[in-house]
């Protein structure tokens, strides 16, 4: 089995645009995000998946300079392009990654792929399902049979801009598992969508990046506890809703 992880990335970003390419320590949060997933045992590429928008050039120019593997699609039929992308690789399983998840944690995806594996019978696993990890470790697997169905046959915009919107909102047509952490860290918000995310990130990462670059979710979760006012500085925030 060919597993293909791809990261959909785009400049256009509406509440913070250019946020993957914004630094910390004089490095992009993509490269972060990145360099954490290619210490995955299971991930055989990884790809990002930008757009043929101009704005986009600036993605592909740092795929080009770090020896990244990119294809380019659709803005806003995200499905679209996961496909070709997928297509384009080979791949017979896809785990989908958004670039707006710098810290995410290469054990939480591992544990999703290795369900994957284990339970050939399931289409699509997810561990947003039933939200028990922090947003931004969001992972989702699935088969390039299913993401064919859903390319094929998924008509609405939702559907199409969200990708696997198609999987969960027809549970009949697909066979889908969950994935849950043993203790609940939902409260915590580490994805990129606005400023004040991007300043708790930056927090994080300055303060167990050089120690540690594969830092994990229970190293974030210690460091939070040991700030306890850092979850303040994004627990307003409200996450676009689909």
């Amino acid at each position: 089995m060919k597993i293909v992880a791809i990261i959909q990335a785009r400049m256009g970003s509406t509440r913070l645009p250019g946020k993957i390419l914004k630094t910390v320590n004089n490095k992009p949060l993509l490269s972060y995000q990145i360099e954490r997933l290619q210490q995955s045992r299971y991930i055989n590429d990884l790809v990002i998946a930008t757009t043929i928008e101009e704005q986009d050039d600036l993605i592909v120019g740092f795929c080009k300079r770090n020896q990244v593997l990119y294809f380019r699609g659709a803005e806003q039929d995200v499905l679209a392009r996961y496909y070709e992308t997928a297509k384009a690789f080979n791949a017979d399983a896809i785990v989908r990654i958004t670039s707006d998840c710098p810290i995410i944690d290469v054990q939480v995806v591992d544990k999703t792929i290795r369900y994957f594996i284990d339970n050939k019978n399931f289409d699509y696993i997810s561990n947003t399902i039933e939200r028990t990890y922090p947003r931004g470790q969001d992972t989702e697997i699935f088969s390039f049979a299913a993401l064919e169905k859903a390319y094929n046959e998924a008509i609405l915009e939702k559907e199409r801009e969200h990708v696997t919107a198609y999987f969960y909102t027809n549970p009949k047509m697909f066979k889908i598992g969950s994935i849950k952490s043993e203790i609940d860290y939902s409260r915590y918000r580490w994805t990129v969508d606005t400023e004040e995310d991007f300043n708790l990130i930056k927090n994080i990462i300055e303060n167990l990046y050089c120690e540690n670059p594969n830092f994990t979710l229970k190293d974030t979760v210690q460091l939070m506890e040991e700030n306890p006012d850092w979850f303040y500085i994004n627990a307003h925030i409200e996450q676009k809703k689909l």
